[in-house]
C-alpha cells in the first residue's frame, strides 16, 4: 500500500498548481483506502507480485477520489471523514473539475498497462457508477423507492468498483474465467454490504468515528434502506412520518424519525441483509486455495459488516 501512495502521488502531480493542491488535501483527507487494497489482495491470492498491481490500484482509488468529488459538490456537502470536503475549501467548480482530472489521468494509467482486459472491465465500471449516481440522483426525495430498486442503486454506484477492483487483481493473475468471476462476485457482495453498513451507521454511528452528522442521509432526501424498511414495517402514521421526511429532505423531526427506526427493527433488518451479502463474497472465494491474501479477504468481509467507522 506504501507503493500504492507513492504512484498516487507522483500521478497527482500536475503543472496546474490547483489540480495538486486539491489532489493532495484529497488523498491525505483520511480514506480507507479499501478498493485499492482488494485489488493487491485478490491478484496476490492468484499469486501476482508484479508492479502493475500498484498502478491499477492507483487507477482504482483515483476513480473512486473522482466520485467523491462529484457526490459531494451533488449532495452539496461540506463535512468528509471528520474534514471539510474539498467544494467547501475550494469551491464546487474546482471540485468537479479536479475530479474530472482524475477520471482522466486514471485513464492515461490504465492504457500504460496495456492489457485490453483491464481497460475493458475498467471502461464498463466507471460507465456502471456513473448510471448508479443518476439514479441517485433521480430517487433522491422519492419515497416510492422499493428495497430492489434502491439495491440497483447500490451495486451501480458502490458495488460497481469494489467488483472492478477484484476482478483486475485476478485477470493480473492469470486466474481462469470461473475465477474471475468468483472474485468479481466477492467484491460485489462485499461492496453492497460495505454501503449497507454505511447506510446503518447514518442513523447509529459516532461523528466522531464516521465523520459523519447523523442523518446526513435523510437531509439531502436520500431513501436508504433503514428509511425504506420503517415506512413498509412501522404504522400508518410512521409511514406517513418518513415520507414527509424523504419527500423535503430535512431534519426537522429526525428525533421522531430515528425512533421509528429504531422501533421498527430496521437497523437490525440491515445489518442481517449486509451480513448475508458478507456470506455470499466469503462464500463465492470459498473454493480457493488457502492463502494470506485469502485470509485478509475473509477478515475484510467481516470488517465491513462489524465496523463503526
Amino acid at each position: 500500500m506504501r507503493a500504492v501512495d507513492e504512484v498516487i502521488r507522483r500521478q497527482l502531480r500536475s503543472d496546474v498548481a490547483l489540480i495538486s493542491q486539491v489532489g493532495e488535501y484529497i488523498v491525505n483527507s483520511g480514506g480507507k483506502r479499501l478498493r485499492p487494497a482488494l485489488l493487491i489482495l485478490s491478484a496476490g491470492a492468484f499469486g501476482f507480485t508484479g508492479k502493475q498491481q500498484h498502478e491499477l490500484a492507483a487507477v482504482v482509488e483515483f476513480i473512486h477520489t473522482a466520485t467523491l468529488l462529484h457526490d459531494d459538490v451533488v449532495d452539496e456537502s461540506s463535512l468528509r471523514r471528520g474534514a471539510a470536503t474539498a467544494n467547501a475549501l475550494f469551491g464546487n467548480a474546482a471540485s468537479v473539475l479536479v475530479g474530472d482530472f482524475l477520471y482522466s489521468r486514471a485513464f492515461q494509467m490504465m492504457v500504460g498497462v496495456h492489457t485490453m482486459r483491464v481497460m475493458e472491465v475498467l471502461a464498463d465500471a466507471t460507465n456502471i457508477i456513473a448510471e448508479g449516481e443518476v439514479l441517485q440522483l433521480l430517487n433522491c426525495r422519492d419515497a416510492d423507492i422499493d428495497e430492489e430498486r434502491y439495491l440497483r442503486v447500490i451495486r451501480y454506484k458502490t458495488a460497481k468498483l469494489f467488483e472492478a477492483a477484484t476482478r483486475l487483481g485476478a485477470i493480473l493473475g492469470g486466474a481462469s474465467a470461473s475465477d474471475e468471476v468468483a472474485m468479481a462476485a466477492y467484491g460485489m457482495h462485499l461492496g453492497t454490504a460495505f454501503q449497507l453498513i454505511d447506510d446503518v451507521l447514518d442513523y447509529s454511528g459516532d461523528h466522531g468515528e464516521t465523520g459523519k452528522n447523523l442523518g446526513d442521509d435523510l437531509a439531502e432526501g436520500k431513501p436508504t434502506l433503514p428509511l425504506i424498511y420503517a415506512m413498509g414495517n412501522g404504522t400508518r402514521e410512521q409511514a406517513e412520518l418518513i415520507r414527509k421526511a424523504v419527500e423535503q429532505g430535512g431534519l426537522e423531526e429526525f428525533a421522531l424519525v430515528l425512533q421509528t427506526i429504531h422501533e421498527t427493527g430496521a437497523l437490525e433488518y440491515v445489518r442481517e441483509q449486509a451480513r448475508r451479502e458478507a456470506q455470499g463474497a466469503c462464500a463465492a472465494i470459498a473454493h480457493l486455495p488457502r492463502s494470506n491474501y485469502k485470509d485478509s479477504l475473509v477478515q475484510l468481509a467481516d470488517f465491513a459488516v462489524t465496523r463503526q467507522y
